[in-house]
């Protein structure tokens, strides 16, 4: 008897403390409460640097689909590199200290100030001040103040930004359990008329944090872009001249082979079309 009166006091504290935990999430009033909530979370669980093979899928409609690997690096907050393709062909892209800059060649064909949602929610969020994340999401007109429960993939979420069943308006969706960034959406910067919508899925737990292994693009319900990451590494040691631009800009292109020409390409489509979802994922200033 005795036994069983422990176990069942055992079974009433898990029970009240599960439920207090639960009901301090029900009760966040509004975004900035679950930005809080989101560092406070992982504000000792949650990595500095990251590196990562990704697969990059562009799915061109009833045709074959493009696929090519590119290599990406963070270092946290607010860095990102993208190398496409061979890493010293020079083409890729930057973001960091608030600028995109988008290489080709080695040669700078895009800079400008730029706030790069995706890196934000999923990932900044983590390891700088709540403060320094609600004046950025702010600044590119979420509101805040708008917040209301809804379910995805079977989930419990928060959805900030927008009111239930407003599928148009800037806004983004956080697990209400994990704390993890899911969902974007938001109208396309140039179309306003047509809706991105942006989805990290299959979260994978890391020895601090976590990733989610794949991610996916839709513009008008549509599916165009996938990304999916392997080879993934914990906070490797990377230097901060990888973030320069000048390090793009300034290491010299091989020599062309005998016989071909030395004449620029055009843009390519893809590097065009990642630039493109950028753009989608904030606006620039």
């Amino acid at each position: 008897m005795r036994i069983r009166e422990v176990c069942a006091v055992f079974a009433g504290i898990v029970f009240f403390w599960g439920l207090g935990r639960t009901a301090s999430r029900t009760d966040l009033p509004d975004g900035e409460a679950v930005l809080r909530a989101m560092h406070e979370h992982y504000a000792k669980d949650w990595y500095d640097t990251l590196t990562f093979e990704q697969k990059s899928i562009t799915h061109q409609g009833d045709s074959a689909e493009k696929i090519e690997i590119w290599h990406e690096a963070l270092k946290l907050p607010g860095k990102l590199r993208i190398d496409i393709g061979q890493r010293d062909a020079g083409n890729g892209m930057l973001v960091a200290d608030g600028t995109l800059t988008r290489f080709q060649n080695h040669e700078v064909t895009t800079s400008r100030p730029f706030v790069h949602m995706l890196l934000v929610l999923g990932f900044d969020v983590y390891r700088q001040t709540p403060e320094t994340t609600i004046v950025q999401i702010k600044g590119e007109d979420f509101d805040l103040a708008k917040i209301h429960e809804d379910t995805w993939d079977g989930k419990p979420v928060y959805v900030v930004g927008a009111d239930k069943g407003d599928l148009k308006t800037k806004q983004f969706w956080i697990d209400k359990e994990s704390l993890l960034f899911v969902r974007l959406i938001e109208p396309d910067s140039k179309e306003p008329a047509k809706i991105n919508d942006t989805r990290f899925e299959d979260y994978r737990r890391l020895s601090v944090g976590w990733v989610a292994a794949r991610v996916e693009f839709y513009v008008d319900g549509h599916l165009v872009f996938s990304e999916i990451y392997s080879d993934v590494k914990v906070n490797p040691k990377l230097d901060s001249s990888l973030f320069d631009a000048k390090r793009f800009q300034h290491q010299p292109a091989k020599a062309p082979a005998p016989g071909t020409s030395n004449v620029q390409p055009e843009p390519r489509k893809d590097l065009r079309l990642k630039d493109t979802f950028l753009e989608t994922c904030s606006r620039s200033r």
